[in-house]
């Protein structure tokens, strides 16, 4: 009678584990979206696969296989890449990945490079709103703001929805999945070299007279000639318009205006402007006009809970604090008051003032 031999240890049967350990793999079990690192052992017309270290092969099919297909031309035997589980195990004993991944963090490293080297990639308009023009560039989403967009390509941004072109990426971040490219770094490249030999010529605190191009909520673009014929823009920010308090760019500036500024930041091939500091600072005279006890008339600009803030000329306000103002006295904002310098610090820049009161409740002017 013939004997019947089991396979057995020991410490009893053999497992699965230990016929896997035996074979050199490792019993491993994935979950459906879990990342790993996989080895391309071989690819065909329809399938790649992989080793994934496990007690079976991972394989990348059909609809995964279909959109990696360009990236998956680029791979060959023994390279590593990363995958992602679509299904642990398929009914042929497979797990089934993913290639986007890869995908992405190959397309992410192929934008970085475009940025450092300002290179033109192909890019895909997708939708157009006020702000720019919605692109797909290597799989990735972008956007290309209007200011990016060259001059033909700004006067219609909707006719390049649906079709391919050039792009620079200006900005790419794929912690936070942001990429922003310029248009006009492709189709205005000699206009944009021949601007940026320009602003090396500039030096920070020359002056210009130059002309507002564009006006904007955040301040407004103007543009100064360095040489004959060469006109760059740059940049006034609201903080830099005026000495003064401005609420609104458009109640000290409009397009078309000539306006003298001054360079105060040179970055990236940006420039930075100011008009107020291209004007006398009106605190350098304030200790000469503004002497203790002197009287004088200014507008009330802003209430707070401890005074009020009264603007004796652009650049120049002063504080009556509450303590200075009879409680039965009404004010509020726009109204011409009469004050006095109770006292002045030109350094600090700033101005103590007092109420003057056509009736003199006790303990006060």
């Amino acid at each position: 009678m013939a004997t019947k031999i089991s396979k057995t240890t020991s410490k009893g049967p053999l497992t699965m584990a230990d016929l896997l350990a035996k074979a050199g793999k490792k019993f491993i079990s994935y979950s459906v979206g879990q990342k790993i690192r996989a080895k391309v052992v071989s690819k065909t017309h329809k399938a790649l696969i992989l080793d994934i270290g496990g007690k079976s092969e991972g394989i990348v099919t059909e609809k995964a296989f279909i959109e990696a297909r360009d990236f998956i031309k680029t791979l060959k035997v023994g390279d590593e890449v990363t995958v992602s589980v679509l299904i642990s195990e398929s009914r042929d004993g497979n797990v089934v990945l993913s290639l986007r991944q890869a995908m992405f963090g190959a397309a992410w490293e192929k934008l970085e490079k475009a940025r450092d080297a300002k290179e033109g990639i192909p890019v895909y308009a997708k939708g157009v709103n006020p702000s720019g023009v919605a692109v797909d560039c290597e799989g990735v989403g972008g956007f290309i703001p209007t200011t990016q967009l060259g001059k033909e390509a700004s006067k219609n941004p909707q006719s390049l929805v649906g079709k391919y072109f050039k792009a620079v990426p200006i900005e790419v971040d794929r912690t936070f999945n942001k990429l922003v490219l310029s248009e006009k770094e492709v189709s205005e490249a000699s206009d944009i070299k021949e601007a940026s030999e320009a602003i090396l010529k500039v030096k920070e605190g020359d002056t210009y007279k130059g002309i507002v191009t564009t006006v904007a909520n955040f301040g407004c673009f103007v543009k100064i000639e360095i040489d004959k014929g060469r006109e760059v823009e740059g940049l006034v920010h609201i903080s830099e318009l005026s000495w003064g308090r401005v609420e609104r760019v458009a109640d000290v500036v409009n397009k078309g205006d000539e306006v003298k500024i001054k360079v105060i930041g040179k970055k990236d091939g940006k420039l930075a402007f100011s008009i107020k500091q291209a004007l006398e600072d009106p605190w350098k005279e304030a200790v000469k006009k503004y002497k203790p006890e002197a009287r004088i008339k200014g507008k009330v600009v802003r209430l707070s809970d401890f005074g009020v803030f009264v603007e004796l000329e652009p650049g120049i306000e002063g504080l009556i604090h509450i303590t200075k103002i009879p409680p039965a006295t009404r004010i509020k904002e726009g109204d011409q008051v009469n004050c006095y310098v109770e006292e002045i610090d030109t350094k600090a820049k700033k101005l103590s003032l007092g109420l003057v009161l056509t009736s003199k409740p006790l303990g006060y002017k």
